[in-house]
């Protein structure tokens, strides 16, 4: 088998989907910092960030090679096909975990400490639709960690300053849960008939989405909390109706044109929420502070 090439590395841990955590921990760490978070402080929270997250989609390939090969959705992918090797996956996994807990350790011996139960869920969402429909809130919960794992770090400790970021946290997770629950409509029969569990093979596709526009709208409600215990600016609330009628559009599009919205470009266009909200906190810490 080849041992894959750069792009095919960067394929199997889906390098663009870093605009799901990455924005929120630096959202959350320019707030701490109030925009001036320190240039060995922003290289170790992104490097953390970016390592837990490359960890976390290697690991997932790796554990999830034999279902991605039955699956005509996922048979394409990088294992599957044999162009990167199970083993090298895995290593790869526990390299990238073990640089994470190295820069965790680096930032804060508190984040170090902490950094250990967040790999082991990180880690464990790979193997959670094996026994729970409640997988995609394990997920959004894996990526809401960034924010308060990011305040954290600006801090060097746990105290009640956390709170905001720790709603933050929470709205992500109900935002990611939703795009997630909507993405798994594609394989509800699929999922149903290898005895895999989600949302949509639990409640069917009405009923998943339903649940979706439920989660998004308490994302939205989340993050419009976050907004008011963090005293937000301007333009964070105006980041935030973007990114609600962004939300509102996708749902529409996907009640008037059914499944055939949920394309390859569906996962990553939803990044354009956590960009919003790092926008709006950037505008209001560097143009608007006055």
């Amino acid at each position: 088998m080849s041992r894959g090439t750069v792009a095919e590395w960067a394929a199997l841990i889906r390098v663009s989907h870093s605009v799901f955590a990455l924005p929120f921990a630096l959202l959350a760490l320019l707030a701490a910092t109030g925009g001036a978070p320190g240039a060995r402080l922003l290289v170790l929270v992104v490097l953390a960030a970016v390592s837990a997250r490359a960890a976390a989609m290697a690991y997932n390939r790796y554990v999830d090679r034999r279902i991605d090969a039955a699956n005509p959705r996922t048979a394409r992918r990088e294992l599957p096909r044999g162009v990167i090797r199970p083993g090298a996956a895995l290593a790869f996994a526990l390299g990238c975990g073990a640089l994470f807990l190295a820069t965790a350790w680096a930032i804060a011996p508190v984040c170090g400490l902490l950094g250990v139960p967040t790999l082991a869920l990180l880690y464990g969402y790979s193997h959670a639709k094996r026994f729970t429909a409640l997988c995609h809130l394990w997920l959004g919960l894996a990526l809401g960690l960034a924010a308060p794992a990011a305040h954290v770090a600006a801090r060097g400790a746990v105290d009640t300053t956390v709170l905001p970021a720790l709603v933050l946290g929470a709205a992500v997770l109900a935002w990611v849960a939703g795009f997630d629950v909507l993405y798994a409509t594609q394989d509800e029969d699929f999922d149903r008939a290898h005895g895999l569990h989600s949302i949509p093979a639990r409640l069917g596709q009405h009923g998943a989405l339903r649940l979706a526009r439920g989660l998004h709208a308490g994302a939205v409600a989340g993050f419009a909390g976050y907004g008011v215990a963090a005293g937000a600016g301007p333009g964070f609330a105006l980041a935030l109706g973007a990114a609600a009628l962004f939300l509102l559009w996708q749902h529409l599009r996907l009640r008037a044109g059914g499944l055939a919205g949920l394309d390859g470009t569906f996962f990553t266009l939803n990044g354009v929420v956590g960009i919003l909200l790092l926008a709006g906190t950037a505008a209001d810490l560097y143009l608007l502070r006055a």
